[in-house]
């Protein structure tokens, strides 16, 4: 029997704020994503919702390679209120928050999605992938994420408002994370905090 993203999260979660601290990211860089880059349409929101609160269940089954084991537990499951081929999209969402990137012919549930799925698969990854990297375990320390596009160098220049401008959190992990934002909106980006 399906279960629900809650469900899931509460079954298999260690009742960590770290997931809603990241779906509130994500949903902010999409905001701006799609606003100045590239629209996508809204129900693409739900599926970053679900894969940013789903994105570290693997962690019950073993800190190495969770987000294998996180995609894997998403196919054996389900997910109540979405079909077989956004479960897919789902899970591979929370496969690529971190490590390699999608490779259509080495991976096994990747390769079996359309192109298009590929690139929602690609877009949404990429966004969380950067949220991961700005979220810690406990606290949110980036209050607001402003993104200004140069559509002519296309670079995509990420604003980050701290919640305390007398501490800048540490974002090397965030910049390290993006090149499959990169990828996926054929740019180059840049974090940095506002003046």
């Amino acid at each position: 029997m399906k279960m629900s993203a809650q469900d899931m999260l509460n079954k298999f979660s260690d009742g960590s704020c770290h997931p809603f601290l990241v779906r509130d990211l994500a949903f902010i860089i999409f905001d701006e994503t799609s606003k100045n880059i590239k629209e996508m349409p809204e129900k693409y929101k739900k599926y970053l919702e679900v894969s940013s609160l789903l994105h570290d269940i693997g962690y019950c089954i073993d800190n190495k390679a969770h987000n294998k084991h996180s995609m894997k537990m998403i196919m054996e499951h389900g997910l109540v209120g979405f079909n077989d081929i956004e479960e897919k999209i789902i899970a591979c969402i929370c496969r690529y928050h971190r490590g390699g990137l999608p490779d259509k012919k080495e991976h096994e549930i990747y390769n079996t999605l359309d192109k298009k799925e590929r690139k929602i698969v690609k877009k949404l990854a990429g966004i969380l992938k950067i949220a991961d990297g700005l979220a810690t375990e406990k606290q949110n320390l980036i209050k607001n994420i402003t993104i200004n596009y140069n559509k002519e160098d296309k670079i995509a220049e990420f604003i980050l408002m701290p919640c305390v401008k007398e501490f800048l959190p540490d974002i090397t992990t965030a910049i390290r994370k993006r090149d499959l934002y990169e990828i996926a909106f054929k740019c180059q980006s840049v974090l940095r905090f506002a003046d």
